[in-house]
């Protein structure tokens, strides 16, 4: 049975050779959705792989874009990875066992995750044991409307596909900090429009919760140093998601006052 895989892109020129070479022998389809990319990753998946349907949408969020790539999907069974996520050879014979199965025991499959920062792989801080949706018959799934830290919303009990997915977090510091600050601006919009509140004492407290959380409840320490930087940088995203949910509520509040 054929299969469709998706991806939604924006300038990920390093990443997505990777993947779709990784993935050339499995995938029948290929559907990428594309942000208007401003480096090369139009012209590589145009030019390079024939076997690629490149659109362009405007990003609204990560639900949105990813149910307009499934509904560009035109085979019963999707995987949908990320640009930076590639499945190991045990994983690819599980895909491909399973999809060219005449039945199946479940039809949605999640995948098990070896984080990588960098040249070190994440095995504790809440990184080494991370399962996600990732195979699915299309019709049984679809993905929430949330900007950011979407989900696919389904009510099919999930199988574990053998193998791990390798996920190449960040190419560099540079490159994670700015995820950082794109994460927590549209984390910070989410629960602005859902009305959450906040006051000082929980931004101040949250951030050093969460890095004792991650270090040392979830063992980051094992990992040494790279576990340090994770648990302080997600420490730094707590902080910055709920500073800048503050500053919205008081802009809106201000420009209310001013109307009245």
């Amino acid at each position: 049975m054929p299969i469709s895989l998706a991806i939604i892109t924006y300038n990920e020129e390093e990443n997505i050779v990777r993947l779709l070479n990784s993935l050339a022998d499995i995938a029948d389809e290929v559907i990428i959705v594309d942000s208007f990319s401003t480096d090369k990753t139009k012209e590589i998946c145009t030019q390079k792989y024939p076997q690629v349907k490149f659109f362009e949408k405007k990003f609204n969020g990560y639900g949105e874009q990813k149910n307009h790539a499934l509904n560009l999907c035109s085979h019963e069974w999707v995987l949908f990875l990320d640009a930076d996520e590639v499945p190991d050879e045990e994983m690819k014979k599980s895909i491909q066992k399973i999809v060219s199965s005449e039945s199946t025991e479940f039809n949605v499959y999640m995948a098990k995750f070896n984080n990588h920062l960098g040249i070190h792989l994440i095995k504790y801080g809440g990184w080494g044991n991370v399962y996600r949706d990732r195979l699915f018959r299309k019709k049984y799934a679809r993905y929430s409307d949330d900007k950011v830290h979407e989900f696919l919303i389904t009510d099919q009990k999930s199988g574990l596909l053998e193998g791990r997915l390798n996920h190449y977090t960040y190419k560099s510091i540079h490159h994670h900090v700015s995820k950082i600050n794109k994460y927590s601006d549209m984390m910070a919009e989410k629960m602005f429009e859902r009305g959450k509140r906040i006051n000082r004492f929980k931004i101040i407290v949250s951030p050093i919760f969460e890095f004792i959380k991650v270090f040392i409840f979830k063992r980051g320490f094992l990992d040494g140093f790279p576990g340090f930087y994770i648990a302080k940088t997600m420490s730094y995203y707590t902080f910055l998601k709920y500073i800048k949910l503050r500053e919205k509520i008081r802009l809106s509040e201000s420009e209310q006052n001013t109307v009245k």
